[in-house]
């Protein structure tokens, strides 16, 4: 019993420790992707997690997609957001890594802690290894709360493949390839959803 105790305390340590340590506002990143025209501008918020940049390719891909469809882009990281007037943009792309079957702290309280979605068109992008279902549902929930028009929301995974047709190829990839044609697909439903 005493080493099944301490084994139990070990495991919640290091829980507890890897938690706040992946949970802890990434840097202050931005990158402004444009076309040669566009009348209109997305921003796309991530906090990048500390271990892997699944979230950074992600938005990025993302973000060219729009660009493609002639929509300006900005993409920062939640420590980032400070630089920007995020009241300017006529619409947004939040991602939340998952950690504990949740979205990630930054995102939320970046959302929760301003109104700048009421009233306004939201995609939302859930990421994780491979069981997002939950938070997803959670940072949905967030984002309706308040006042987002949440027009789509998707999920993809670091480890769970990302389209099983594609087994094959590197699972990242697929991921990025899959959010620049969602950025596609998704340019006139989130400029058109007011």
């Amino acid at each position: 019993m005493k080493y099944i105790l301490i084994t139990l305390s070990i495991i919640i340590t290091f829980w507890t420790l890897l938690t706040y340590y992946v949970e802890q506002p990434g840097p202050a990143k931005a990158w402004y992707l444009d076309s040669t025209y566009h009348a209109k501008k997305i921003l796309i918020v991530f906090d990048p997690d500390p271990i892997y940049n699944l979230d950074e390719q992600v938005c990025l891909s993302f973000g060219k997609g729009l660009v493609n469809k002639n929509i300006g882009v900005t993409v920062v990281t939640v420590a980032a957001v400070d630089q920007i007037n995020l009241n300017s943009f006529d619409g947004y792309v939040l991602c939340a890594n998952t950690y504990n079957w949740s979205p990630d702290w930054a995102i939320v309280n970046l959302v929760e802690s301003s109104n700048f979605i009421k009233a306004k068109p939201v995609i939302a992008i859930t990421l994780g290894s491979g069981s997002t279902q939950q938070s997803q549902s959670a940072f949905e929930n967030i984002l309706v709360e308040q006042g987002g028009i949440l027009i789509h929301s998707t999920s993809m995974w670091l480890m769970r493949p990302n389209d099983e047709e594609r087994m094959e190829y590197d699972n990242v990839e697929v991921a990025k390839s899959i959010a620049y044609q969602k950025g596609m697909q998704l340019a006139d439903s989130i400029l058109t959803s007011r």
